[in-house]
């Protein structure tokens, strides 16, 4: 885990840093449907999963640009910026209606990513404990699926005052419309770090990175 001290001072976000730290500590999301047509029909072609297929386009935009690589040392009041950050996957167990959390490591090398990651759901197959353990993985995100439900929006409520920036990115089932395969997906971010800009980038990366990968895997 390596990461730099963001110098406050200069820092491109000075004032609005202090205004979503100090005086209006919030978080920005969004919900919007992005086009995961072509995405569907590469995973069927390769006889891949499109979950992990996802994860990893999504991994890889989150690892973009700096502004989502945040992060907050309390115990120092240090603002950072991780050179990495990996995606929490989320394993259900139907027996108890349970999750357990699932820490896979993002590896821009595709065919290593997805093999850790399926190695890490079978892993946490075997268990039936939530498993957090966030003191030992400070730059993981959460990537959390919601399979069972083509949804129109969601919030998540996190406690005033902590400044918790790791992304928090969820995803919905795809339905058709017009002919054509649309993802909920919703993002949320802290405000200190990041804006409707910022979020709203997040969806067109998100285009930009499946075109380029139905390209390359075809």
């Amino acid at each position: 885990m390596n990461y730099r001290i963001i110098d406050r001072e200069s820092y491109y976000r000075k004032g609005v840093f202090h205004h979503f730290s100090e005086d209006c500590k919030c978080s920005t999301s969004m919900t919007a449907r992005i086009d995961v047509t072509d995405l569907a029909e590469c995973s069927q072609k390769t006889n891949t999963k499109f979950y992990i297929n996802f994860l990893y386009i999504l991994s890889k935009v989150m690892n973009s640009r700096e502004d989502y690589r945040m992060g907050y040392l309390w115990q120092t009041e240090e603002l950072i910026c991780y050179d990495v950050i990996h995606p929490i996957q989320y394993v259900f167990h139907e027996d108890t209606e349970t999750f357990t959390l699932v820490y896979t490591e993002y590896c821009e090398d595709y065919a290593v990513f997805y093999a850790n990651a399926l190695q890490d759901v079978e892993t946490a197959k075997k268990t039936r404990e939530y498993g957090l353990d966030m003191e030992n993985h400070p730059n993981w995100f959460d990537a959390s699926c919601i399979p069972w439900l083509s949804y129109d929006s969601l919030h998540i409520e996190l406690p005033d005052g902590y400044l918790f920036f790791a992304p928090i990115v969820n995803w919905g089932k795809y339905r058709r419309e017009n002919g054509r395969l649309l993802m909920p997906v919703t993002v949320r971010l802290n405000h200190a770090i990041a804006d409707g800009y910022l979020v709203a980038n997040v969806y067109r990366l998100l285009q930009q990175e499946i075109q380029s990968f139905v390209q390359q895997e075809a």
